[in-house]
Protein backbone atom coordinates (compact mmCIF):
# COMPACT_ATOMS: atom_id res chain seq x y z
CA UNK A 1 0.00 0.00 0.00
CA UNK A 2 1.22 3.34 -0.87
CA UNK A 3 1.56 6.59 0.79
CA UNK A 4 2.26 9.45 1.00
CA UNK A 5 3.68 12.22 3.56
CA UNK A 6 5.22 10.49 6.57
CA UNK A 7 2.58 9.09 8.70
CA UNK A 8 1.73 10.83 11.65
CA UNK A 9 3.80 9.39 14.64
CA UNK A 10 1.30 8.88 18.04
CA UNK A 11 3.28 9.39 21.28
CA UNK A 12 4.06 5.81 22.77
CA UNK A 13 4.12 7.76 26.54
CA UNK A 14 -0.14 7.62 25.97
CA UNK A 15 -2.24 5.47 27.69
CA UNK A 16 -5.68 5.27 28.59
CA UNK A 17 -6.97 5.41 32.01
CA UNK A 18 -9.66 2.78 33.30
CA UNK A 19 -13.22 4.98 33.53
CA UNK A 20 -15.93 3.52 35.98
CA UNK A 21 -19.28 2.82 34.83
CA UNK A 22 -22.07 1.71 36.48
CA UNK A 23 -24.42 -0.33 34.57
CA UNK A 24 -23.99 -2.18 31.39
CA UNK A 25 -26.09 -3.13 28.34
CA UNK A 26 -26.82 -6.36 26.86
CA UNK A 27 -27.55 -6.93 23.41
CA UNK A 28 -29.62 -9.31 21.79
CA UNK A 29 -28.86 -10.94 18.24
CA UNK A 30 -30.38 -9.38 15.26
CA UNK A 31 -31.31 -11.93 12.50
CA UNK A 32 -29.80 -12.05 8.90
CA UNK A 33 -32.81 -10.73 6.38
CA UNK A 34 -34.23 -12.69 4.51
CA UNK A 35 -32.00 -13.94 1.43
CA UNK A 36 -32.30 -15.44 -1.96
CA UNK A 37 -29.38 -17.55 -1.50
CA UNK A 38 -28.81 -20.27 1.60
CA UNK A 39 -26.82 -18.44 4.27
CA UNK A 40 -24.48 -21.20 6.01
CA UNK A 41 -22.75 -20.48 9.46
CA UNK A 42 -24.60 -17.15 10.12
CA UNK A 43 -25.85 -17.53 14.03
CA UNK A 44 -24.08 -15.84 16.70
CA UNK A 45 -25.08 -17.61 20.53
CA UNK A 46 -26.18 -15.98 23.14
CA UNK A 47 -23.59 -16.52 26.07
CA UNK A 48 -24.89 -17.29 29.84
CA UNK A 49 -22.06 -14.95 31.08
CA UNK A 50 -22.49 -11.20 32.25
CA UNK A 51 -20.27 -8.69 30.17
CA UNK A 52 -18.42 -6.51 32.27
CA UNK A 53 -18.50 -3.18 32.72
CA UNK A 54 -16.81 -0.83 30.75
CA UNK A 55 -14.80 -2.79 29.15
CA UNK A 56 -11.08 -1.48 27.24
CA UNK A 57 -10.82 -2.57 23.73
CA UNK A 58 -7.56 -2.45 21.62
CA UNK A 59 -8.18 -2.43 17.74
CA UNK A 60 -5.71 -2.52 14.86
CA UNK A 61 -6.06 -1.67 11.63
CA UNK A 62 -3.91 -1.88 8.53
CA UNK A 63 -5.59 0.20 5.97
CA UNK A 64 -8.05 2.42 4.45
CA UNK A 65 -10.99 -0.60 4.00
CA UNK A 66 -9.69 -1.63 7.63
CA UNK A 67 -10.65 1.98 9.31
CA UNK A 68 -13.92 1.48 8.11
CA UNK A 69 -14.84 -1.42 9.44
CA UNK A 70 -12.99 -0.45 12.47
CA UNK A 71 -14.73 2.63 13.08
CA UNK A 72 -18.52 0.87 12.22
CA UNK A 73 -17.55 -1.70 15.10
CA UNK A 74 -16.30 0.79 17.65
CA UNK A 75 -19.54 2.94 17.09
CA UNK A 76 -21.79 -0.10 17.62
CA UNK A 77 -19.62 -1.16 20.71
CA UNK A 78 -19.46 2.34 22.04
CA UNK A 79 -23.42 2.80 22.21
CA UNK A 80 -23.81 -1.02 24.20
CA UNK A 81 -20.98 -0.07 26.72
CA UNK A 82 -20.83 4.10 27.14
CA UNK A 83 -17.79 3.32 29.32
CA UNK A 84 -15.37 1.57 26.75
CA UNK A 85 -12.49 2.81 25.98
CA UNK A 86 -10.51 1.94 23.01
CA UNK A 87 -6.94 2.25 21.70
CA UNK A 88 -4.41 0.85 19.26
CA UNK A 89 -3.93 1.75 15.63
CA UNK A 90 -6.07 3.00 13.06
CA UNK A 91 -7.09 6.25 10.37
CA UNK A 92 -8.73 9.05 10.67
CA UNK A 93 -12.36 7.36 10.98
CA UNK A 94 -11.10 4.87 13.74
CA UNK A 95 -10.38 8.12 15.29
CA UNK A 96 -13.18 10.12 15.25
CA UNK A 97 -15.39 7.14 16.23
CA UNK A 98 -13.15 7.44 19.50
CA UNK A 99 -9.74 5.63 19.23
CA UNK A 100 -7.07 6.95 20.89
CA UNK A 101 -4.39 6.37 18.20
CA UNK A 102 -1.45 4.73 19.25
CA UNK A 103 -0.31 4.80 15.76
CA UNK A 104 -1.55 5.23 12.16
CA UNK A 105 -2.46 2.66 10.04
CA UNK A 106 -0.47 4.06 6.83
CA UNK A 107 2.57 2.82 9.13
CA UNK A 108 1.07 -0.92 8.28
CA UNK A 109 -0.14 0.22 4.17
CA UNK A 110 2.70 -2.01 2.66
CA UNK A 111 1.36 -4.65 -0.12
CA UNK A 112 2.90 -7.48 -1.79
CA UNK A 113 5.70 -9.96 -0.83
CA UNK A 114 8.66 -7.64 -2.21
CA UNK A 115 7.23 -4.69 -0.61
CA UNK A 116 7.15 -6.27 2.18
CA UNK A 117 10.30 -7.08 2.66
CA UNK A 118 11.90 -3.88 2.24
CA UNK A 119 9.62 -2.91 5.34
CA UNK A 120 9.85 -5.68 7.60
CA UNK A 121 12.52 -4.73 9.87
CA UNK A 122 10.46 -1.67 10.50
CA UNK A 123 7.03 -3.57 11.19
CA UNK A 124 8.17 -6.02 13.62
CA UNK A 125 9.95 -3.45 15.55
CA UNK A 126 6.60 -1.90 15.45
CA UNK A 127 4.92 -4.92 16.02
CA UNK A 128 6.81 -6.02 19.04
CA UNK A 129 6.15 -2.38 20.51
CA UNK A 130 2.48 -3.15 20.02
CA UNK A 131 2.70 -5.82 21.71
CA UNK A 132 4.59 -5.10 24.75
CA UNK A 133 2.68 -1.97 25.44
CA UNK A 134 -0.52 -3.83 24.90
CA UNK A 135 0.50 -6.54 27.62
CA UNK A 136 0.62 -3.91 29.45
CA UNK A 137 -2.75 -2.33 29.03
CA UNK A 138 -4.40 -5.37 29.07
CA UNK A 139 -7.79 -5.16 26.97
CA UNK A 140 -10.93 -7.05 27.53
CA UNK A 141 -10.19 -7.95 23.91
CA UNK A 142 -8.09 -7.55 21.45
CA UNK A 143 -9.57 -7.34 17.87
CA UNK A 144 -7.16 -7.27 15.06
CA UNK A 145 -9.09 -5.93 11.63
CA UNK A 146 -7.67 -7.68 8.43
CA UNK A 147 -3.77 -7.33 7.87
CA UNK A 148 -3.14 -10.64 8.32
CA UNK A 149 0.71 -10.88 8.45
CA UNK A 150 0.84 -8.53 11.09
CA UNK A 151 -2.48 -8.97 13.07
CA UNK A 152 -2.22 -12.96 13.31
CA UNK A 153 1.60 -13.13 15.16
CA UNK A 154 -0.20 -10.30 17.90
CA UNK A 155 -2.83 -12.06 18.52
CA UNK A 156 -1.54 -15.77 19.21
CA UNK A 157 0.65 -13.74 21.93
CA UNK A 158 -1.60 -11.74 23.47
CA UNK A 159 -4.17 -14.91 23.54
CA UNK A 160 -1.28 -17.03 24.92
CA UNK A 161 -1.22 -13.99 27.50
CA UNK A 162 -4.64 -14.91 28.23
CA UNK A 163 -6.38 -12.10 26.52
CA UNK A 164 -9.13 -12.40 23.84
CA UNK A 165 -8.78 -12.31 20.72
CA UNK A 166 -11.01 -11.41 17.83
CA UNK A 167 -9.77 -11.49 14.05
CA UNK A 168 -12.22 -9.17 11.91
CA UNK A 169 -12.29 -10.02 8.15
CA UNK A 170 -10.99 -13.90 7.75
CA UNK A 171 -7.95 -14.06 5.82
CA UNK A 172 -8.62 -15.53 2.19
CA UNK A 173 -8.98 -19.11 3.07
CA UNK A 174 -10.91 -20.45 0.01
CA UNK A 175 -8.24 -18.90 -2.40
CA UNK A 176 -4.85 -19.83 -0.64
CA UNK A 177 -4.64 -22.88 1.59
CA UNK A 178 -7.77 -23.45 3.67
CA UNK A 179 -5.92 -25.62 5.88
CA UNK A 180 -4.69 -22.35 7.14
CA UNK A 181 -7.99 -21.71 8.94
CA UNK A 182 -6.82 -24.54 11.74
CA UNK A 183 -3.96 -22.14 12.27
CA UNK A 184 -5.76 -18.80 12.36
CA UNK A 185 -7.71 -20.87 15.71
CA UNK A 186 -5.01 -20.67 17.18
CA UNK A 187 -4.14 -16.99 17.21
CA UNK A 188 -8.24 -15.96 17.43
CA UNK A 189 -10.84 -16.65 20.02
CA UNK A 190 -13.18 -15.38 17.21
CA UNK A 191 -12.84 -14.92 13.45
CA UNK A 192 -15.56 -12.40 12.14
CA UNK A 193 -16.52 -13.65 8.65
CA UNK A 194 -17.37 -10.62 6.33
CA UNK A 195 -18.99 -13.52 3.43
CA UNK A 196 -21.01 -16.60 4.09
CA UNK A 197 -18.87 -18.98 2.55
CA UNK A 198 -16.30 -18.83 5.03
CA UNK A 199 -17.44 -20.22 8.42
CA UNK A 200 -18.22 -23.80 7.32
CA UNK A 201 -14.65 -23.70 5.54
CA UNK A 202 -13.65 -22.97 9.37
CA UNK A 203 -15.86 -25.80 10.91
CA UNK A 204 -14.35 -28.58 8.60
CA UNK A 205 -11.20 -27.58 9.61
CA UNK A 206 -11.86 -27.71 13.47
CA UNK A 207 -11.89 -23.83 14.16
CA UNK A 208 -15.29 -23.40 16.01
CA UNK A 209 -15.22 -19.76 16.60
CA UNK A 210 -15.82 -18.42 13.16
CA UNK A 211 -18.76 -15.90 12.83
CA UNK A 212 -20.60 -14.76 9.72
CA UNK A 213 -21.61 -11.01 10.50
CA UNK A 214 -22.11 -9.86 6.73
CA UNK A 215 -20.60 -7.22 4.86
CA UNK A 216 -20.78 -3.51 6.49
CA UNK A 217 -20.63 -2.01 2.70
CA UNK A 218 -23.50 -4.36 1.96
CA UNK A 219 -25.97 -2.07 4.21
CA UNK A 220 -24.24 1.21 3.14
CA UNK A 221 -25.45 1.03 -0.63
CA UNK A 222 -29.30 1.13 -1.57
CA UNK A 223 -30.53 -2.02 -3.14
CA UNK A 224 -31.36 0.18 -6.50
CA UNK A 225 -29.03 2.92 -6.11
CA UNK A 226 -30.19 6.70 -7.55
CA UNK A 227 -27.73 7.60 -10.81
CA UNK A 228 -29.60 10.90 -10.69
CA UNK A 229 -29.01 11.94 -7.63
CA UNK A 230 -25.44 10.35 -7.45
CA UNK A 231 -24.81 12.64 -10.49
CA UNK A 232 -26.15 15.77 -8.53
CA UNK A 233 -24.01 15.37 -5.70
CA UNK A 234 -21.04 15.84 -7.42
CA UNK A 235 -22.52 18.09 -9.93
CA UNK A 236 -22.52 15.66 -13.33
CA UNK A 237 -24.60 16.67 -16.00
CA UNK A 238 -27.57 14.19 -15.72
CA UNK A 239 -26.76 13.33 -19.39
CA UNK A 240 -23.98 11.65 -21.10
CA UNK A 241 -22.50 8.26 -20.57
CA UNK A 242 -20.07 8.36 -17.63
CA UNK A 243 -17.02 6.50 -16.82
CA UNK A 244 -15.82 6.17 -13.02
CA UNK A 245 -12.03 5.55 -13.07
CA UNK A 246 -10.57 3.99 -10.08
CA UNK A 247 -7.08 3.38 -10.61
CA UNK A 248 -6.29 2.23 -6.48
CA UNK A 249 -6.42 3.95 -3.07
CA UNK A 250 -2.54 3.78 -2.95
CA UNK A 251 0.34 5.34 -4.74
CA UNK A 252 2.19 2.30 -5.45
CA UNK A 253 -1.20 1.52 -7.29
CA UNK A 254 -1.93 4.52 -9.51
CA UNK A 255 2.36 4.17 -10.35
CA UNK A 256 1.42 0.66 -11.45
CA UNK A 257 -1.78 1.47 -13.65
CA UNK A 258 -2.88 5.32 -14.20
CA UNK A 259 -0.92 5.41 -17.19
CA UNK A 260 -2.93 2.74 -18.71
CA UNK A 261 -6.22 3.27 -17.59
CA UNK A 262 -5.40 6.76 -18.68
CA UNK A 263 -4.48 5.90 -22.45
CA UNK A 264 -7.27 3.42 -22.35
CA UNK A 265 -9.39 6.27 -21.53
CA UNK A 266 -7.71 8.49 -24.27
CA UNK A 267 -8.77 5.51 -26.81
CA UNK A 268 -12.15 5.59 -25.47
CA UNK A 269 -12.33 9.02 -26.12
CA UNK A 270 -11.13 8.16 -30.08
CA UNK A 271 -14.29 6.28 -30.87
CA UNK A 272 -17.09 7.37 -28.26
CA UNK A 273 -16.15 11.53 -28.30
CA UNK A 274 -19.29 12.41 -25.90
CA UNK A 275 -17.74 10.40 -23.02
CA UNK A 276 -16.98 11.86 -19.62
CA UNK A 277 -14.80 10.26 -16.63
CA UNK A 278 -15.05 10.71 -12.90
CA UNK A 279 -12.29 9.94 -10.89
CA UNK A 280 -12.64 9.75 -7.29
CA UNK A 281 -9.59 10.34 -5.54
CA UNK A 282 -8.12 8.31 -1.84
CA UNK A 283 -6.65 11.44 -0.87
CA UNK A 284 -3.85 14.84 -1.78
CA UNK A 285 -1.15 12.30 -2.77
CA UNK A 286 -2.85 10.20 -4.90
CA UNK A 287 -4.40 13.24 -6.34
CA UNK A 288 -1.32 14.97 -6.92
CA UNK A 289 0.61 11.96 -8.53
CA UNK A 290 -3.11 11.48 -10.88
CA UNK A 291 -3.09 15.10 -11.88
CA UNK A 292 0.66 14.66 -13.17
CA UNK A 293 -0.18 11.24 -14.84
CA UNK A 294 -2.86 12.72 -16.78
CA UNK A 295 -1.33 16.05 -17.86
CA UNK A 296 1.50 12.97 -19.44
CA UNK A 297 -1.02 10.95 -20.67
CA UNK A 298 -3.39 14.44 -22.23
CA UNK A 299 0.30 15.59 -24.14
CA UNK A 300 0.50 12.21 -26.03
CA UNK A 301 -0.70 12.18 -29.69
CA UNK A 302 -4.32 11.05 -30.27
CA UNK A 303 -5.03 12.18 -26.52
CA UNK A 304 -6.79 15.57 -27.57
CA UNK A 305 -9.89 16.69 -25.09
CA UNK A 306 -8.85 13.87 -22.76
CA UNK A 307 -8.24 16.44 -19.87
CA UNK A 308 -11.49 18.22 -20.62
CA UNK A 309 -13.50 14.83 -20.56
CA UNK A 310 -11.88 14.29 -17.05
CA UNK A 311 -13.55 14.96 -13.82
CA UNK A 312 -11.70 14.95 -10.14
CA UNK A 313 -13.26 14.57 -6.66
CA UNK A 314 -11.65 14.06 -3.74
CA UNK A 315 -13.07 10.52 -1.89
CA UNK A 316 -16.68 10.12 -2.27
CA UNK A 317 -15.60 6.59 -4.46
CA UNK A 318 -19.42 5.78 -3.81
CA UNK A 319 -21.31 8.74 -5.17
CA UNK A 320 -18.80 8.56 -8.37
CA UNK A 321 -19.62 4.86 -8.75
CA UNK A 322 -23.50 5.27 -8.70
CA UNK A 323 -23.48 7.76 -11.15
CA UNK A 324 -21.84 6.15 -13.49
CA UNK A 325 -22.28 3.63 -16.62
CA UNK A 326 -19.39 1.74 -16.67
CA UNK A 327 -16.64 1.52 -13.99
CA UNK A 328 -12.97 0.65 -14.36
CA UNK A 329 -11.24 -0.12 -11.52
CA UNK A 330 -7.93 -1.54 -9.96
CA UNK A 331 -8.46 -4.88 -7.88
CA UNK A 332 -9.74 -4.70 -4.31
CA UNK A 333 -12.68 -3.84 -1.82
CA UNK A 334 -13.29 -0.82 -5.17
CA UNK A 335 -15.17 -4.20 -6.99
CA UNK A 336 -17.30 -4.85 -4.18
CA UNK A 337 -18.46 -1.37 -3.87
CA UNK A 338 -19.04 -1.27 -7.78
CA UNK A 339 -20.93 -4.37 -7.13
CA UNK A 340 -22.88 -2.94 -4.32
CA UNK A 341 -23.49 0.01 -6.67
CA UNK A 342 -25.09 -2.56 -9.45
CA UNK A 343 -22.77 -1.00 -12.33
CA UNK A 344 -20.98 -3.61 -14.31
CA UNK A 345 -16.94 -2.88 -14.35
CA UNK A 346 -13.76 -3.94 -15.64
CA UNK A 347 -11.39 -5.19 -13.06
CA UNK A 348 -7.56 -4.51 -13.20
CA UNK A 349 -4.65 -4.85 -11.49
CA UNK A 350 -0.73 -5.43 -11.47
CA UNK A 351 1.75 -6.69 -7.93
CA UNK A 352 5.28 -6.36 -8.09
CA UNK A 353 7.16 -8.75 -10.47
CA UNK A 354 8.89 -10.94 -7.56
CA UNK A 355 5.65 -10.95 -6.20
CA UNK A 356 4.48 -12.42 -9.62
CA UNK A 357 7.02 -14.91 -9.46
CA UNK A 358 6.85 -15.96 -5.77
CA UNK A 359 2.91 -16.40 -6.41
CA UNK A 360 2.85 -18.73 -9.48
CA UNK A 361 6.01 -20.36 -8.77
CA UNK A 362 4.62 -21.64 -5.44
CA UNK A 363 1.39 -21.70 -6.65
CA UNK A 364 -0.03 -19.99 -3.77
CA UNK A 365 -2.98 -19.15 -5.47
CA UNK A 366 -6.00 -21.71 -5.18
CA UNK A 367 -8.46 -20.05 -7.09
CA UNK A 368 -9.37 -18.57 -11.06
CA UNK A 369 -10.76 -15.59 -10.28
CA UNK A 370 -9.13 -12.47 -8.36
CA UNK A 371 -12.47 -10.21 -8.04
CA UNK A 372 -14.78 -10.44 -5.22
CA UNK A 373 -18.21 -10.43 -7.41
CA UNK A 374 -16.56 -13.31 -9.52
CA UNK A 375 -15.47 -14.92 -6.49
CA UNK A 376 -18.73 -14.77 -4.58
CA UNK A 377 -20.40 -15.80 -7.93
CA UNK A 378 -18.92 -19.02 -8.49
CA UNK A 379 -19.48 -19.48 -4.38
CA UNK A 380 -22.79 -18.47 -4.03
CA UNK A 381 -25.66 -20.54 -6.19
CA UNK A 382 -27.64 -18.52 -7.84
CA UNK A 383 -31.26 -18.45 -7.28
CA UNK A 384 -33.72 -21.06 -9.86
CA UNK A 385 -35.39 -17.33 -10.62
CA UNK A 386 -31.62 -16.19 -11.97
CA UNK A 387 -30.89 -20.43 -13.46
CA UNK A 388 -33.78 -19.00 -15.70
CA UNK A 389 -33.95 -15.42 -16.48
CA UNK A 390 -29.92 -16.00 -17.29
CA UNK A 391 -28.57 -18.81 -17.99
CA UNK A 392 -25.55 -17.36 -19.81
CA UNK A 393 -24.13 -16.03 -15.97
CA UNK A 394 -24.02 -20.27 -15.36
CA UNK A 395 -20.33 -20.97 -14.34
CA UNK A 396 -19.49 -18.26 -16.07
CA UNK A 397 -17.29 -15.03 -14.59
CA UNK A 398 -19.73 -11.93 -14.06
CA UNK A 399 -17.31 -9.18 -15.43
CA UNK A 400 -13.80 -9.27 -17.31
CA UNK A 401 -10.84 -9.22 -15.31
CA UNK A 402 -7.38 -7.99 -16.82
CA UNK A 403 -4.05 -8.96 -14.55
CA UNK A 404 -0.44 -7.99 -15.08
CA UNK A 405 0.47 -8.40 -18.97
CA UNK A 406 -3.14 -8.42 -19.65
CA UNK A 407 -3.76 -5.07 -18.28
CA UNK A 408 -3.08 -2.78 -21.34
CA UNK A 409 -4.82 0.38 -22.95
CA UNK A 410 -6.24 -1.47 -25.61
CA UNK A 411 -7.80 -4.88 -23.80
CA UNK A 412 -8.98 -1.96 -21.10
CA UNK A 413 -10.59 0.06 -23.74
CA UNK A 414 -12.30 -2.83 -25.77
CA UNK A 415 -13.31 -4.34 -22.09
CA UNK A 416 -15.35 -0.86 -21.49
CA UNK A 417 -16.92 -0.82 -25.02
CA UNK A 418 -18.57 -4.34 -24.43
CA UNK A 419 -20.26 -3.49 -21.98
CA UNK A 420 -21.16 -0.26 -23.36
CA UNK A 421 -22.56 -2.55 -26.22
CA UNK A 422 -24.47 -5.06 -24.39
CA UNK A 423 -27.26 -3.43 -22.59
CA UNK A 424 -28.75 -7.13 -21.96
CA UNK A 425 -25.81 -8.42 -20.45
CA UNK A 426 -25.77 -5.88 -18.48
CA UNK A 427 -29.02 -6.31 -17.33
CA UNK A 428 -28.33 -9.92 -16.61
CA UNK A 429 -25.18 -9.12 -14.49
CA UNK A 430 -26.64 -6.12 -12.74
CA UNK A 431 -29.23 -9.10 -11.61
CA UNK A 432 -26.93 -11.16 -9.99
CA UNK A 433 -25.04 -8.37 -8.43
CA UNK A 434 -28.31 -7.76 -6.43
CA UNK A 435 -28.81 -11.61 -5.49
CA UNK A 436 -25.07 -11.02 -3.73
CA UNK A 437 -25.81 -8.05 -2.25
CA UNK A 438 -28.83 -9.65 -0.35
CA UNK A 439 -26.94 -12.58 0.47
CA UNK A 440 -23.58 -9.94 2.45
CA UNK A 441 -26.77 -8.10 4.27
CA UNK A 442 -25.76 -9.54 7.43
CA UNK A 443 -26.10 -6.71 9.69
CA UNK A 444 -22.17 -5.25 9.69
CA UNK A 445 -21.27 -3.64 12.66
CA UNK A 446 -24.15 -4.74 14.44
CA UNK A 447 -23.61 -8.73 14.41
CA UNK A 448 -19.64 -7.91 14.75
CA UNK A 449 -20.39 -6.54 18.03
CA UNK A 450 -22.43 -9.08 18.97
CA UNK A 451 -19.47 -11.38 18.06
CA UNK A 452 -17.60 -9.55 20.23
CA UNK A 453 -20.04 -9.41 23.30
CA UNK A 454 -20.61 -13.27 22.95
CA UNK A 455 -16.98 -13.45 23.37
CA UNK A 456 -16.62 -10.46 25.70
CA UNK A 457 -19.43 -12.23 28.39
CA UNK A 458 -17.18 -15.55 28.16
CA UNK A 459 -14.94 -16.57 31.37
CA UNK A 460 -11.07 -16.51 31.45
Amino acid sequence: MGNGDKPRQFSEDSSAQASANSSCDSQSVSPIPESPIPIPGSSIPHSPFPIPCSPRFALLAGEASGDQLGAGLIAELARRHPGAQFVGVGGPLMRAAGLEAWHDCSELAVMGYAEVARHLPRLLRLRKRLRERLLAWRPDVFIGIDAPDFNLGLERALKEHGIRTVHYVSPSVWAWKERRAATIGRSADRVLCLFPMEPPIYAKHGMAGARYVGHPLADAFAMAPDRDAARHALALPSQGTWIAMLPGSRLSEIKRLGLDFLRACALLLAQRPKLHFVAPMANAACRALFTQQLARVAAEPDAAGLRAAFHLVDGRAHAAMVASDVVLLASGTAALEAMLAKRPMVVAYRVARMTQIIVRGLRLLKVGHYSLPNILHAALPMSHAAHVQSPQLVDQPLLPELMQDACTPAALRDAVLAWLDDPARVDAVVARFGELHEALRGGGSARAADAVDELLAEPR
